[in-house]
């Protein structure tokens, strides 16, 4: 029975495994070479079976474990980063960011998955210029995987006097948290900085410099947290964050070698594809991909987000425009 051996020396799992075949192997040969005579033979054939037997069961166990964590590395990641971001319009846009972020949660919330703020960047309004969050649960990713791209809104802002309706735009990216990643950082192409986090009160707030921003140098991808108490929770939820990042940049450039083949995928998740209109005075959310439109706008907003997610992902060969 074969096994992948590199794999086994590289993983902590397995290596203890790897040094007991080493040494099962050398007391083979070691047997073998004293059957110097038939009565040495028929010794060492009895110990030689014995010592196959321990190398199968070993072998068989290197291989149950690779067999588990394929199955692990093929499932749907229970975690994901949701990035909201403030596009055109002004206060109007980042207003919006916010109400989407709290449709995001509120649906979590009915789900029972957990959702915690990773960093967000408020305007005097209490919009959003920018936020992101971490969701876990079981069926997270697979529910919000197609929320990708600008979320448009027409309504008339509290602001307008004359009754206009206002377009906005905000962005949304889901960034799955994957246990199995390809990409590997070289920790020199890395840059840290640390800042007070900001906030509503709290000695710990004002005085200690505990939120961190990641830069990688080669990529110009830069990731800032800010909601865990410590600098080093921000740090490793930054570099979470940051490799979630640089996979899914992985992920799109090998996809693109492989673009006639996406009929299965909604759009191209691209953060720059309009994908959904949300018109209030209308009464109507529309999808733009699936060619799909939902009335009550305000219980949808308030978290009834579940109809539309559904018939997202039962949309087996969607229109794009």
């Amino acid at each position: 029975m074969k096994f992948d051996r590199q794999r086994a020396e590289n993983n902590p799992k397995t290596q203890f495994f790897v040094s007991e075949l080493d040494r099962l192997q050398n007391q083979k040969k070691e047997t073998q070479s004293l059957a110097v005579n038939e009565e040495m033979a028929n010794l060492a054939h009895d110990e030689i079976t014995m010592i196959d037997a321990q190398v199968l069961a070993i072998v068989e166990q290197i291989n149950s474990i690779f067999e588990k964590e394929d199955a692990q590395d093929s499932e749907s990641p229970r975690s994901l980063v949701l990035e909201v971001r403030a596009g055109a319009g002004g206060d109007e846009a980042s207003l919006f960011a916010r109400e989407l972020s709290d449709m995001y949660r509120k649906y979590a919330e009915s789900q029972s998955w957990n959702v915690g703020l990773l960093s967000e960047s408020q305007n005097e309004t209490g919009g959003y210029k920018e936020a992101s969050f971490q969701y876990d649960g079981d069926g997270a990713f697979d529910a919000l995987q197609y929320e990708t791209g600008v979320h448009r809104v027409q309504r008339i802002p509290v602001t307008e006097k004359q009754g206009r309706i206002h377009t906005s735009t905000a962005s949304v990216a889901v960034l799955p948290i994957r246990k199995k990643v390809d990409v590997q950082i070289d920790p020199a192409d890395l840059e840290f900085e640390t800042s007070r986090s900001g906030g509503a009160g709290g000695q710990n707030v004002n005085k200690v410099e505990t939120a961190v921003r990641v830069i990688h140098k080669p990529s110009g991808l830069d990731v800032r947290s800010t909601a865990e108490r410590t600098q080093q929770r921000n740090r490793e939820k930054a570099l979470e964050i940051l490799t979630a990042k640089l996979q899914l940049i992985h992920e799109e450039e090998e996809a693109k070698k492989y673009s006639d083949v996406r009929s299965s995928q909604i759009g191209t998740g691209d953060r720059s594809e309009k994908i959904r209109t949300y018109n209030f005075p209308q009464d109507r959310i529309t999808d733009h991909r699936i060619k799909e439109s939902w009335s009550n706008i305000e219980g949808i907003m308030a978290g009834d987000f579940g109809r539309i997610l559904e018939k997202m992902n039962e949309s087996k060969d969607p229109i794009v425009d």
